[in-house]
């Protein structure tokens, strides 16, 4: 059970009058104590939750839940299931209505696994119980389908308040441009969401590499390419950076993808150019400042920020790798992550393995991110 997907079909926005019916969150809690679960409540929630959320539930949900009251429901120790409720800070345009008005409290994301599916409603009892006490008249369930519009209207009296399809928030398409080193598998995704509907305008590509075959993907769509290197033993890297901002700054993008680009840019270039995406083959901390992030098992491994990250994982035997897409800033691998994945190592895998599981991953988050971005615009 799942209540937002970032989508190009019609949405509605629920709302639930916080009456007397939740007023006590007693009940749920025994029906799902009888049932074999633990629940807990915290502000956010742990490190692995979180990871075992990116994993379960498609890899867009762990930057809200931490930033939210969460309920977990736990069966023999491991995540079941999970409600969240009272995000703060969350950008999206369709928190922009009736989000905002006053004793309107945001209910979700909220998430059961498969397995366990019968414990949603007790779930969103108890999140919805949640806002009531923290002086919410309103909640507001957002983005969600209408295949989903009865299971609310069921379990907690729900009514729809808002419809709209969220192509309405993007009505041109973003000028792109995308910079890449190598083979361009994620150039190649972007260019098929793009087909499919994705609303960007990919205006060029720029590589710093002639025999890319990322630059082959550019001209089969009709994508302008631009193939500029750095000869390093002809100009200064000063004198590089200024021709690459000087390339991209002629195509006027509104959005820069970086998919696969192996030249660290200078902090001039992304002060220029700050609406940057970068797709980086590790599990990112949500919080840029720590070194290490928690994984669905409850293990620990180093954040992997680097041009080698998976490499560098298989040197130090972790067990997970995985992938995010994250906000460019002039720390590097350290901006906001907006999608991430976590992918267990198997045993006597090469980093040609790795990859070969990883790049389908990253091709989902790289669209999921992008949708996100532009979902959060202005």
């Amino acid at each position: 059970m799942t209540n937002r997907k970032l989508s190009s079909t019609n949405l509605v926005n629920l709302v639930v009058e916080l009456d007397e019916r939740f007023a006590d969150d007693g009940p749920a809690r025994e029906r799902l104590a009888r049932a074999g679960f633990s629940v807990e409540s915290d502000a956010g929630a742990s490190d692995p939750v979180l990871a075992w959320i990116d994993a379960v539930f498609g890899g867009a949900w762990s930057s809200e839940v931490a930033v939210a009251q969460c309920v977990i429901a736990r069966h023999e120790g491991q995540p079941a299931g999970f409600a969240a409720f009272d995000p703060r800070g969350l950008q999206y345009a369709w928190l922009r209505g009736v989000a905002r008005e006053p004793g309107v409290g945001i209910f979700g994301p909220f998430g059961v696994a498969p397995e366990h599916r019968g414990i949603g409603a007790a779930l969103l009892e108890i999140a919805l119980c949640g806002l009531r006490t923290r002086g919410y008249r309103r909640a507001l369930i957002a983005a969600t389908s209408q295949a989903l519009v009865p299971y609310y209207e069921r379990h907690a009296g729900a009514r729809v308040i808002e419809r709209y399809d969220p192509a309405q928030f993007t009505p041109a398409p973003v000028r792109t441009l995308v910079l890449a080193s190598g083979s361009g598998t994620n150039f190649q995704a972007v260019i098929d969401r793009v087909a499919e509907g994705l609303p960007l305008a990919l205006t060029a590509l720029v590589s710093n590499k002639p025999d890319a075959f990322a630059i082959e993907r550019a001209r089969r769509a009709g994508i302008p390419a631009v193939v500029l290197p750095w000869l390093r033993n002809e100009q200064s890297r000063e004198h590089y950076d200024a021709q690459l901002y000087e390339t991209v700054a002629r195509f006027e993008p509104e959005l820069l993808l970086l998919l696969g680009w192996m030249h660290l840019l200078d902090p001039a270039f992304v002060t220029a150019f700050p609406q940057m995406l970068n797709v980086h083959p590790s599990f990112l901390p949500l919080d840029p400042a720590q070194d290490s992030v928690g994984m669905p098992d409850g293990v620990t491994i180093p954040a992997f920020r680097g041009p080698h990250a998976v490499r560098d994982a298989l040197a130090l035997q972790s067990s997970w790798v995985g992938a995010s897409v994250h906000a460019v800033t002039i720390d590097t691998d350290r901006g906001r992550v907006l999608a991430r994945k976590p992918l267990r190592v198997m045993p006597r895998e090469d980093e040609d393995a790795v990859f070969t599981r990883l790049h389908p991953i990253e091709h989902q988050l790289v669209a999921t991110a992008i949708k996100r971005w532009l979902y959060e615009r202005d």
